[in-house]
């Protein structure tokens, strides 16, 4: 019985403490202070149009990078570069074996000189057929100029005739074997070409100056075409992909500033350009990239986690000195100032911080009266005065 009834005492103790607390800052319902009025400084609170943000977060990225990658296939002899080195334009980072290579040169070269002799051969050909179609030529007509004159029989004149279609379809023959030996000779020197650009791409050599940041090869693997086996990236100049979700994409512009913090650098922000927008987006995850040009700063590496807040729309929000916010206990409220300058405490809900204010959700409402910092005598139901 003892341990039914303590328990209901407590909750009815309980329930007129809350009682008379409500009442006690419940409008009107506090007896004025009789004291003296108490100085206080007033404020007029009024709301604010804010920018609503959204922290969209990236990666570093270099501006220009590249990945260097076999163009043959070849077993790796040596790599000349590390992760880490710098490079130049032209510098030597791979060698290939291009012993293979090197071979196909040779017969290239040799099929091309045989193609050449081949060539020669025909035009020599052409040079004989030419000849005689001309003097062909010349017996016909004038064998022609004999029958007429009937020095000749006609058995005679066909025979000629004959003769000189021979020569003629004798030098269409040798054109057409001149014009194929020549391209033949054309597909030997495009052989030798192809041979000679691969044999200089047994030498992997630096697209630009800049830095090698990863190695994805060992020297004696075998390398293919299109095998990765350096990426470089080039020094000066960096910018941060940012994912941002479809529904907030329309905010953004092209030419935006932006602030770009990197945790790993400094927390000071520092000052971006929104440079493009990605105009095809990930189906997966209903998101777009967006990349932000950034300067150049010391110790600023590719692969930084980085944030950038985007101001996606705008609110209007109550906001309130933090000197003016009281707390007791666990209550959160202000002292307002009335009609008749008395001193009302109203419990409010807040929201987020700023610098030297608090966001007011609920409590008071827009152009109210608040004392800015209410000193430690003001009670509730008290007189004010305003302080000059």
């Amino acid at each position: 019985m003892r341990k039914l009834v303590l328990p209901a005492l407590l909750a009815f103790a309980l329930l007129i403490f809350s009682v008379q607390c409500s009442e006690k800052i419940e409008p009107g319902t506090t007896p004025v202070d009789s004291g003296p009025a108490v100085s206080v400084r007033v404020v007029d609170v009024r709301s604010a149009v804010q920018p609503i943000l959204y922290e969209a977060v990236g990666t570093v990225r270099a501006r220009l990078s590249a990945t260097v990658s076999s163009k043959l296939m070849g077993t790796i002899q040596a790599f000349n570069v590390k992760e880490g080195d710098d490079v130049k334009k032209g510098d030597l980072l791979v060698r290939i074996d291009d012993r293979q290579v090197a071979a196909q040169l040779d017969q290239a070269r040799a099929a091309l000189a045989e193609a050449k002799r081949a060539e020669a051969g025909a035009v020599s050909a052409r040079i004989a057929a030419e000849a005689g179609a001309q003097r062909a030529r010349l017996s016909f007509e004038r064998n022609r100029t004999m029958l007429e004159g009937g020095a000749i029989t006609q058995e005679m004149f066909e025979t000629v005739d004959a003769q000189h279609k021979q020569a003629r379809a004798s030098l269409a023959q040798a054109k057409a074997m001149v014009e194929a030996a020549r391209f033949r000779v054309k597909q030997a020197q495009a052989a030798v070409e192809a041979a000679t650009v691969a044999r200089k791409d047994a030498h992997v050599l630096a697209p630009f100056d800049g830095q090698v940041t990863a190695k994805q090869a060992d020297a004696g693997a075998l390398a293919s075409p299109g095998m990765p086996l350096l990426t470089l990236e080039r020094e000066g100049g960096y910018r941060v992909d940012l994912v941002v979700p479809e529904t907030h994409i329309r905010a953004v512009k092209t030419g935006l500033p932006v602030a770009v913090r990197i945790p790993a650098v400094s927390e000071i922000p520092i000052r971006g350009t929104v440079d493009v927008i990605v105009p095809s987006g990930d189906q997966g995850s209903r998101t777009f990239v967006v990349q932000v040009g950034i300067p150049v700063i010391d110790g600023l590496r590719s692969g930084m986690f980085a944030r950038v807040p985007l101001t996606i729309g705008e609110q209007k929000i109550l906001r309130i000195p933090r000197s003016a916010v009281v707390h007791e206990g666990q209550l959160t409220g202000v002292f307002i100032v009335d009609a008749g300058n008395i001193a009302r405490f109203r419990l409010i809900r807040t929201g987020r911080d700023y610098d030297d204010s608090v966001e007011v959700i609920s409590g008071i409402e827009d152009e109210t009266r608040l004392v800015a910092q209410p000193p430690a005598q003001l009670s509730n139901g008290a007189a004010v005065e305003f302080a000059k």
